[in-house]
């Protein structure tokens, strides 16, 4: 058996981990877009690590992009298998998938236009050309089947699966494989993105089963986030600074699926004892409206704290000074507009959507203020803010960084280093540890942490690398 580290290896984007069972089964742990580097993204998103017509089955351990965005390339490039996962991913992905689709072809679109002005005779090779498209989503979301938490089901003769509720996003799971061959049971554990105890909306993290080989996640291995106490009371005080003394706007980049729907939550609940400002407060993101209507067809992946709010309030996304904005028209007067409100837009990273048209309209007026609320990649707009970067090139032009910017990590989706090893403190068997979905400093640091805490057969693969399991 063999294991193939084809994304998010020393990289937190792009997740695709290939397992080659000795009969040659090909069984794909996520199919992720990478998103980092414009320079590196476009190459490395159209290449292949595998043939994907050999590839076949598909697990997916949650809908966020850089888990499942390439899944349409992969079914036009050939893929004819089955796509397994819970069942709200398969309905996150219905949407998100699309999106992503939509987002490629205008990317290509614009990049034509802008060719076409520069010269008079582009060479056909020089014209972009999408990914894939909206056409390739049905045949993709077609390909899906999927399945409910802790219920063991076969992919394979010799090959059983168990998805366990990771409390990242909705329907996120970790992925335990029991893989029979040559008399004996291999397990095999892909922790996906572990999420964080006692956030909102979502159960904990569950811990998988004891595991031989573990792949696990490691984005924040270097750092613990803050404690969930301080949390809602920085959040009212960066709304205050932001929209009431500096009477500017706050924007709040997030991703569509699980951030901005935990956000919009906690202003609600804020809006429902009375204690947050009344402000006008924007969700300028189609995406994030559609996926928060999926949010409302699984409550199977609810909370316990949001059941009980429910009975207060039956709409924990909606409040009456909250507008979803759907209308292009509507998101660009948001732009200009000179009056306080928050604006939570995606990308979170900054590097697409509607929060960068928001970003280039404010980042240059002191009265306005930016809160990051999770990862960047680094060389992102998100990252080189984060970094502190004192100008940015925004559509082409250089803009001086004079907006105030914060950062709080603690909304994060992703378990911190010690959340990590509560998580995993009960594998016990583990002969290797793979750390993947992390930066490499970072990655390091965490393997030293692993070792002080009798982890020690860790291996931090690259891009590329294949493992091969006795």
């Amino acid at each position: 058996m063999k294991i193939r580290f084809c994304g998010a290896a020393r990289e937190v984007t792009g997740s695709s981990h290939l397992i080659i069972l000795e009969n040659n089964y090909k069984i794909l742990l996520d199919c992720g877009l990478f998103q980092g580097r414009h320079e590196e993204r476009d190459d490395i998103n159209k290449n292949w690590y595998f043939k994907p017509e050999e590839i076949d089955c598909v697990i997916l351990s949650h809908a966020h992009i850089d888990h499942a965005g390439r899944l349409p390339k992969l079914v036009r490039d050939g893929f004819k298998g089955s796509i397994f996962s819970t069942h709200a991913t398969r309905s996150l992905c219905s949407v998100m998938l699309l999106d992503s689709a939509k987002i490629q072809e205008r990317d290509a679109e614009y990049y034509n236009k802008r060719l076409l002005k520069k010269k008079k005779n582009p060479k056909n090779e020089e014209f972009a050309i999408p990914l894939y498209e909206t056409d390739d989503v049905a045949p993709t979301i077609g390909q899906f089947v999927s399945y409910s938490y802790e219920r063991w089901f076969k992919i394979h003769e010799n090959v059983e699966v168990l998805f366990r509720d990771a409390g990242h996003i909705l329907g996120s799971a970790n992925v335990t494989l029991r893989i029979r061959e040559n008399g004996k049971i291999t397990t095999i554990g892909f922790t996906g993105d572990i999420g964080r105890p006692d956030r909102p909306i979502l159960k904990d993290p569950k811990q998988m089963p004891e595991v031989d080989y573990l792949l696990c996640e490691s984005t924040y291995g270097d750092k613990d986030h803050i404690g969930k106490p301080n949390e809602r009371e920085e959040l009212l005080k960066v709304i205050k600074s932001a929209c009431l003394e500096k009477k500017g706007k706050l924007i709040i980049p997030a991703f569509s699926v699980g951030r901005t729907q935990e956000i919009v939550y906690m202003l609600d609940k804020m809006s429902t004892e009375g204690i947050l400002p009344r402000i006008p407060v924007y969700v300028d993101s189609p995406l994030a409206i559609n996926a928060t209507q999926v949010f409302g067809g699984h409550p199977e992946c609810y909370d316990n704290e949001l059941y009980e709010y429910l009975l207060v309030d039956d709409n924990p996304f909606g409040f009456s000074d909250l507008t979803y904005v759907r209308d292009v028209a509507l998101s660009k007067e948001l732009n200009t507009t000179e009056d306080a409100c928050i604006i939570i837009s995606s990308s979170g990273m900054m590097n697409a959507g509607r929060v960068k048209h928001h970003l280039y309209h404010s980042i240059d007026q002191e009265k306005n203020t930016l809160l990051i609320v999770g990862y960047c990649s680094p060389n992102t707009p998100g990252g080189k803010l984060r970094a502190g970067a004192e100008e940015l090139r925004l559509f082409g032009e250089m803009k001086d960084v004079k907006m105030e910017v914060k950062i709080m990590d603690s909304f994060s989706a992703h378990a911190d280093r010690t959340e990590i090893i509560d998580y995993i403190s009960n594998q016990k068997k583990l002969q290797k540890m793979f750390l993947v979905h992390g930066d490499y400093e970072r990655q390091q640091a965490f393997k030293y942490l692993l070792h002080q805490h009798d982890h020690k057969d860790v291996l931090i693969p690259n891009l590329g690398n294949e493992i091969t399991i006795n």
